[in-house]
């Protein structure tokens, strides 16, 4: 089943939905490090999955510096001190902006954001391969009806 611009802009929602809940489910059941941490990431995550959304045929890599740049540019924002004021008026602003800086987001964002860069890749070098085998007749095909 061929990867086409329509199935990317289908499954990010879809992603980014799975992302978030799993972010709401470890802050429901943790109150540590896992629940600052894994926010953090998959934060990044929902982000890499906005950036397939916009650019349904972008690179593996390309959209994963677009996912961390964002994320960066988002977490030094917070310097000047603008998204805790954001933040301290809409929960909205406080989840997608956060409030304080912390110089360990930095590492955090690259975190979720890597693993869906590899399996992006894998996902495209597989649709390459299955593009460029001919096909087969169904009486060689492993279980085919034949």
């Amino acid at each position: 089943m061929p990867i086409t611009a329509r199935r990317v802009r289908l499954l990010t929602p879809l992603a980014a939905l799975v992302f978030l809940g799993l972010a709401l489910l470890i802050r429901a059941v943790d109150d540590g490090a896992l629940r600052q941490y894994s926010g953090t990431a998959l934060y990044a995550s929902m982000v890499w999955s906005a950036a397939l959304f916009i650019r349904p045929q972008m690179a593996p890599v390309p959209a994963g510096i677009v996912a961390t740049v964002f994320c960066w540019v988002v977490e030094i924002a917070q310097l000047t001190g603008v998204p805790a004021a954001l933040s301290a008026r809409s929960l909205a602003a406080r989840l997608a902006l956060g409030a304080q800086f912390d110089p360990v987001d930095l590492a955090w964002y690259p975190a979720g954001v890597v693993p869906l860069v590899a399996l992006h890749h894998l996902v495209r070098v597989r649709q390459r391969r299955t593009a460029s085998t001919p096909d087969q007749p169904a009486e060689l095909i492993p279980g085919g009806t034949g």
